[in-house]
């Protein structure tokens, strides 16, 4: 295996996933402002595991050689660069599992108004599968390129997607409302003025109005409107989403139990998704690759509610990406992922 990008927070939790995978030997790591440094000195954490492991740069001019062969590339760079350093990769390895957006969104055009760019390749967003398993398992086995899906869209495409498909909701032009919240970790080990501990601390905002990128992503995958605002939460890990929808039908109105119910049906045979009848927590999720998903049907105002919580970088990125490639390389599905959190 090889990891790309993995200095960063989703980099590095791919180490420490891999490390206890039984399949998974990751003999590749690149680092962009950390070459030569080893992972041991970089990340502590990961020194027992990875002793010898020393971090590289990802240009491929420097690389390509080395991943010759590698049965999964994972790519957790920042947005932009995979589209840049892919396409002189992709032939050389098994498979490709892409953490960063470069390849999620089906149109071209998308990038130009979601990212401000052009897609530097656009030739290869086809040759892409969506890296969500318990909405696109088929698309998976077998694929060799694998776009995996944002931690906010993970969250509220897992949480919204058995009302869509089950024809409950999506009254025409009425969107769907996501509310959630994220630990700091989502924005990235880059060193950022307005996530300092100082600035982070006792706080709590909302940003991306009406413009999050992200957006896009859950409008491809739910197939409706979506009206998304993300918040900043004074914690470390976990993205709690809370998604609000009209019924199709506002008679005869849904009940909380045949809401729930529907969740249940939907997700019944698939290991990592949770349905309760309690609020979900964060922390309920820490360090696993769980979503846990709780709805209620408003009686009096007719709305739909669900609620999902993940951890956003296992489930809502190095998690999937591994449950991705267990996928891709014919593994069981839930091979090397933990099931038991952190707590407290």
């Amino acid at each position: 295996m090889a990891v790309l990008g993995a200095s960063g927070y989703a980099g590095s939790e791919l180490l420490r996933l891999c490390a206890a995978h039984p399949d998974f030997d990751v003999v590749v790591a690149t680092g962009e402002r950390s070459a030569g440094l080893p992972v041991a000195r970089h990340t502590p954490s990961l020194g027992a595991a990875y002793p010898d492991l020393v971090l590289e740069d990802h240009e491929p001019s420097s690389i390509a050689e080395r991943v010759d062969g590698v049965d999964v590339l994972f790519s957790a760079l920042p947005h932009g660069q995979s589209q840049r350093i892919l396409p002189g990769l992709v032939d050389r390895v098994g498979a490709v599992v892409d953490l960063a957006a470069d390849f999620r969104l089906r149109e071209p055009a998308a990038y130009a108004r979601w990212y401000g760019e052009e897609h530097g390749c656009p030739e290869l967003l086809d040759r892409f599968a969506y890296g969500l398993p318990e909405l696109f398992r088929s698309d998976l086995v077998g694929a060799r390129l694998v776009a995996a899906p944002g931690c906010y869209p993970t969250a509220a495409s897992l949480a919204l997607a058995p009302l869509v498909r089950a024809g409950l909701v999506g009254p025409a032009g009425v969107p769907v409302v996501v509310d959630a919240a994220s630990g700091v970790s989502g924005a990235g080990r880059g060193a950022k003025d307005d996530l300092h501990f100082a600035e982070v601390d006792e706080d709590f905002r909302a940003y991306g109005l009406l413009g999050h990128r992200h957006t896009a992503e859950m409008e491809q995958t739910l197939g409706m409107p979506v009206l998304f605002t993300p918040h900043l939460a004074p914690m470390v890990r976990g993205i709690l989403v809370t998604a609000y929808a009209r019924p199709v039908a506002e008679e005869p109105r849904l009940t909380s139990a045949e809401l729930t119910e529907v969740l249940r049906t939907h997700y019944r045979d698939e290991p990592f998704v949770i349905v309760g009848d309690d609020p979900p927590s964060t922390k309920s999720t820490a360090g696993t690759n769980l979503v846990r998903l709780a709805a209620r049907a408003d009686p009096r105002t007719g709305w739909l509610l669900v609620l999902a919580a993940i951890d956003n970088l296992v489930k809502g990125a190095a998690g999937q990406a591994i449950q991705c490639a267990n996928l891709v390389t014919g593994l069981p599905e839930t091979t090397g992922l933990p099931l038991a959190g952190f707590y407290p």
